[in-house]
């Protein structure tokens, strides 16, 4: 007898187990600098010439590559904010050379919309956006 209400409540205890690992909700796998990268790249609806659309891809690469190394560092919190806020700025005066005033901010407006779904994700390099 005590046997089986050994072996029962093992069981019992073995299915809650088993159903409260499967509740754990699954993380979206994908490399987050691809997804930031594949929405600075989005230039839809700006009508780019090709020579701005090839600088622009350049400095994204370039850009992405930095903020995550800032980032992925072993500086302090201040100073890791303080390279990311400078990044942003030369970023910010690329734009403007690149496309004028009118234009980048309207690139910068779309950038804001894909990247807001994943600021939480981001950390310390949302600060750049």
């Amino acid at each position: 007898m005590n046997a089986s209400k050994f072996l029962s409540a093992f069981l019992i205890m073995f299915l809650m187990a088993f159903a409260a690992h499967a509740q754990i909700p699954k993380l979206p796998t994908g490399d987050i600098s691809k997804q930031v990268l594949g929405i600075l790249d989005n230039t839809n609806g700006l009508n780019l010439s090709g020579d701005q659309t090839t600088k622009l891809k350049s400095n994204n690469k370039s850009f992405v590559d930095q903020l995550f190394k800032i980032t992925s560092g072993t500086d302090s919190e201040d100073k890791k904010k303080s390279s990311i806020l400078n990044l942003k700025n030369s970023r910010t005066k690329f734009l403007t050379d690149l496309l004028g005033s009118d234009l980048a901010n309207k690139y910068l407006g779309n950038v804001l919309k894909g990247i807001n779904p994943l600021k939480s994700k981001l950390g310390l390099a949302a600060l750049a956006f």
